[in-house]
């Protein structure tokens, strides 16, 4: 018995060898898509806040600092900067449409016309303005056109005085999407539940945005955007009484049903509400079963996973980006970087999948425009946000160099599981393997705190799969599925046909919110082998055999000297190679670097605050924004993270000073 273990262990080596080598080799992000700088002219400092291709592919950029750019030949080396605009109030958003450009400030809808044909815009027209009261936090974004020729912008919540950790909305259509007529002669205001609507898209003619994590926004995501919809923040229900309300819910209504933890303490002051651990809450699908007007995400964009800030949401145009024509690509400001979004229609209702995409660009994410050569303009800034990249500001270029990633193509809802479309064939064997994926599902609460942590975590046992003929599909049996759940797939193990190589991105986050009707497989058509349970049951026949060697009688124990014996064990603080995984899993490296102050401070600067690892677990399922006063994005509470894990990334944050 003992010689067939070492014959298949020493078998086994090269095999393992070979294995990584192999998955050295899979090709990355970059190895497809290549990030290209555009170089501005000196002195112009690009805080982009929208862009625009203009029908004879020139680009036309708004910056934050209140100017706009047409950049011509944008996609040559030496594309030229020509100043369009100037002496407008923090532009983000800008729009093409008949020959003007209209973009939003923050109190107005305007269009900017170069009537004398100079190359400046000489008209400065109002459109349609709306009541802003001062407070910094007042964004206005978009507009973003729609079929008829009109437009949609949206206004970002201020914050409160004393609360100010509360959204709200001091003046008319604050939190919510406004409807300007193609002429401006009118406004309607469509849609309200928003607190930071930076997003804007019209995807198939229809609206949708993207929302940040925040004050009762658990997590980032994909909204479809319907007249009368509300989406979920509060502030904007102050409106609701209003003759030209769509929808009529009140904030008493919706307080009903969710406790807004206006709570004073012993002073008189208010106080900020924070995560309780193992409390009972409520999520949101629950709440919309009293409050009907409450419109879930089509696509949750899981927080420190998919985005931390997610910003415009754009299609994909048929010819751009191979196999991804017709998807949806969601840029995120916080993580510079950009996700892909596949949605679908099940029963009436949208939802899908969303993948990691392309990261490493220079600054945040903010806008995204299609050139007429396919590739995809990138417009970046990061002040007073942060941003995982280091510049401040940027307009960089993304391209495809016309190779086919192996990717999950799409993932689409089955009524037993899910089926995962592949961009190239699969390895049939790796395919057919339950041990090559994991599925499990989690969801937010629904509450007034800075985010929310994941919650009701479950695993999702695969119980078979069935690959098709061509390799190109694997329709996994999935047990325990739940409606309105995040489902998190994992497909670690799968391999390509041709060249053996992983994944580019072996997760995939897919929003249930309905379970589609139909027939299911049966056991007898799919593969049920799962080489992880083989090994397992060959290493516990392996370890049943080999035998246990006897102590001889009258033999003493071993006994340590009484030196050894009185040195008290001293805890060795983890390695970066031991905590990075944690990092990764726990969305750490999301927002922190060991070095430098990112979306939230470096890990060596709050080591050098001289918390004990104990106070450190504490601040990570409950953070205290006000002990980092200079950051503009709160850290979300995090009690999923396992204290054992807290303290060991605790003890290597410790260990940096």
């Amino acid at each position: 018995m003992k010689n067939i273990i070492k014959k298949t262990a020493l078998y086994f080596l090269p095999l393992c060898a070979a294995f990584s080598a192999s998955a050295q080799e899979t090709p990355k992000e970059e190895d497809y898509f290549r990030i290209v700088k555009m170089s501005a002219p000196e002195g112009t400092l690009l805080e982009v806040g929208g862009l625009t291709v203009l029908p004879n592919g020139d680009l036309g950029v708004s910056t934050r600092r209140g100017d706009v750019y047409i950049v011509e030949n944008p996609t040559s080396r030496r594309p030229f900067f020509r100043k369009f605009a100037s002496g407008l109030h923090e532009i983000l958003g800008l729009a093409y449409k008949d020959g003007a450009l209209y973009c939003a400030q923050r109190g107005e809808l305007t269009k900017l016309v170069d009537t004398n044909m100079d190359g400046k815009a000489d008209v400065y027209e109002t459109v349609y303005a709306w009541p802003i009261s001062g407070h910094y936090h007042e964004y206005s974004f978009g507009p973003k056109i729609a079929p008829d020729g009109s437009f949609f912008v949206s206004g970002n919540v201020a914050f409160g005085d004393e609360e100010w950790w509360r959204g709200e909305s001091r003046v008319p259509w604050r939190g919510w999407m406004m409807h300007i007529a193609a002429d401006g002669s009118s406004m309607e205001p469509w849609a309200t539940g928003m607190r930071s609507p930076c997003g804007l898209g019209m995807i198939n003619g229809e609206l949708f945005y993207t929302e940040n994590q925040g004050d009762w926004m658990g997590s980032g995501g994909v909204w479809r955007v319907q007249k009368g919809d509300f989406v979920g923040h509060p502030a904007g229900l102050r409106w609701t009484g209003e003759p030209n309300s769509p929808l009529k819910l009140t904030t008493e209504q919706l307080y009903a049903q969710v406790d807004p933890r206006k709570n004073k303490n012993a002073q008189g002051r208010y106080i900020k509400p924070e995560n309780v651990v193992d409390e009972t809450f409520k999520t949101m699908f629950e709440v919309k079963k009293s409050v009907p007007e409450l419109r879930l995400p089509a696509v949750w964009l899981p927080h420190g996973v998919l985005g931390i800030s997610n910003s415009e949401m754009v299609s994909v145009p048929q010819g751009a980006f191979g196999p991804f024509a017709g998807q949806a690509l969601v840029g995120d400001q916080g993580q510079s970087k950009i996700m892909r979004v596949v949605l679908e229609k099940v029963k009436g209702e949208y939802q899908g999948v969303a993948f990691d995409f392309r990261s490493g660009f220079q600054s945040g994410v903010l806008r995204l425009a299609w050139g007429q050569d396919g590739s995809l303009f990138v417009g970046e800034t990061n002040r007073g946000w942060g941003s995982a990249g280091d510049a401040n500001e940027g307009l960089q270029r993304l391209v495809w160099n016309n190779r086919i990633p192996f990717e999950m193509q799409t993932v689409r809802a089955m009524p037993d599981g899910f089926e995962v479309e592949f961009t190239l064939p699969v390895d049939k064997k790796s395919a057919e393997d339950l041990a090559s994926y994991n599925v499990e599902s989690f969801i937010y609460k629904y509450h007034p705190v800075y985010g929310s942590p994941t919650v009701n975590m479950a695993k999702c046992e695969v119980k078979g799969v069935k690959v098709s003929e061509d390799g190109m599909k694997a329709r996994i049996i999935v047990d325990n599925m739940r409606q309105y759940y995040i489902h998190h797939l994992t497909l670690e193990g799968v391999r390509s046909r041709d060249n053996f190589y992983s994944l580019v991105h072996t997760s995939g986050y897919y929003t249930l919110n309905n379970i589609p009707d139909g027939a299911k497989l049966a056991m007898s058509e799919v593969s049920t082998r799962n080489s992880a349970a083989e090994a397992a049951k060959a290493a516990a026949v392996a370890a049943a055999a080999t035998p246990v060697k006897p102590v001889k009688p009258g033999a003493k124990p071993a006994v340590k000297s009484a030196e050894t014996a009185a040195k008290p064990a001293v805890a060795k603080a983890a390695t970066y190679e031991e905590v990075k995984p944690l990092l990764a899993k726990y969305t750490c490296a999301a927002c922190h670097n060991a070095d430098k102050k990112q979306v939230g401070p470096a890990f060596k600067d709050i080591a050098k605050k001289h918390y004990s690892n104990d106070l450190i677990v504490k601040l990570i399922y409950n953070p205290n924004p006000e002990n980092w006063p200079g950051y503009a994005t709160e850290m979300p509470p995090m009690p999923q993270v396992p204290k054992a894990d807290a303290l060991k990334i605790a003890g290597w944050i410790n260990s940096l000073r």
